[in-house]
């Protein structure tokens, strides 16, 4: 395999993306002859058909799935060198992306990539926030450099790093009839009806599980995307939900809530950090890395419940 060319790679994406030569065509500004060449040199050059020629379109071939994907790749790995390469004419000095989920974005990152860029001002951070399946995906697929998700959820194809560690809790309206328990375990909170996060949160899936290992079944209410409106339907009276500690505002003081320890010993959740291969980042997301995981930066600070009065309400 000689060569390829960037124009003919993403002319083969604009293809699987319409379905048709002439709509890629018309959508990369070019002849359909000239495409129609380009495509049939790019096959001569891989020696196998990438494209079933179909009455009504193309289709692609098992051998055009695999060069789709390698090709979305280098067409992305294309545009963030030349994201990178602008960012150093306008004197950034480097650039690192993070995938995160929500947890860690609410607790802890604000603080450590705050201290991180105090040091190394010069460093673009680029952060998303996501599922923890899709964080260690983007990790696994080269999207980001580094991945920070819950420690439960199954991942063999990254390297481990530890971040931080948190517990859940019991959310309920201050007049609720577990607002006055101490701790509990979750299958003693599992008659009433629950407010959760998406089917496909980590959280998610692990008070499902939890839930069927002791017998029980959460009655899921209703399901939202952040752990904001799990508490403000909660103080509406709409349910209960289990967050993690560290993520509940201070800013929800107001709507009076009891935050209630678990006593599951699952409920102590660690964050980890994911990396492809720590020895093959650039050197400043190893600097990056070694500043989340730096022994000096306990977890200390104190958890941010939403107290009116009492200990934990």
């Amino acid at each position: 395999m000689r060569r390829f060319d960037f124009v003919t790679l993403k002319l083969f994406v604009s293809i699987a993306d319409e379905g048709r030569l002439t709509a890629a065509a018309e959508r990369e500004h070019m002849a359909l002859a000239a495409v129609s060449k380009r495509i049939s040199d790019l096959e001569s050059l891989v020696g196998t058909a990438l494209l079933y020629r179909r009455p009504r379109g193309v289709e692609l071939t098992p051998a055009g799935h695999a060069f789709l994907h390698h090709a979305r790749r280098i067409l992305e790995n294309i545009d963030q060198l030349q994201a990178e390469l602008s960012e150093y004419g306008e004197g950034v000095k480097g650039h690192v992306r993070i995938h995160s989920n929500t947890s860690a974005i609410i607790a802890f990152l604000p603080q450590d990539l705050s201290t991180f860029s105090r040091e190394y001002p010069q460093i673009k951070i680029d952060l998303q926030e996501r599922v923890s399946s899709e964080v260690i995906a983007a990790a696994r697929d080269g999207l980001t450099d580094v991945g920070i998700f819950a420690g439960h959820v199954p991942c063999e194809s990254l390297q481990l790093l530890p971040y931080r560690s948190d517990r859940l809790v019991l959310m309920t309206p201050r007049d609720h009839p577990l607002a006055e328990r101490e701790s509990l375990y979750l299958h003693e909170a599992t008659n009433f009806d629950f407010i959760g996060l998406q089917q496909d949160a980590s959280l998610q899936a692990l008070l499902h599980e939890q839930a069927g290992r002791a017998g029980k079944t959460l009655r899921m209410r209703i399901q939202v995307r952040s752990f904001d409106a799990i508490c403000r339907m909660i103080h509406h009276g709409m349910g209960v939900g289990v967050l993690p500690e560290k993520t509940i505002y201070r800013d929800l003081r107001d709507l009076q809530l009891c935050s209630i320890p678990l006593s599951d010993e699952w409920a102590r959740r660690e964050l980890v950090i994911g990396v492809r291969q720590y020895d093959e980042l650039s050197v400043i997301a190893r600097h990056l890395v070694d500043h989340l995981t730096s022994p000096s930066r306990t977890d200390g600070d104190q958890s941010l419940r939403t107290m009116v009065n009492g200990d934990h309400c």
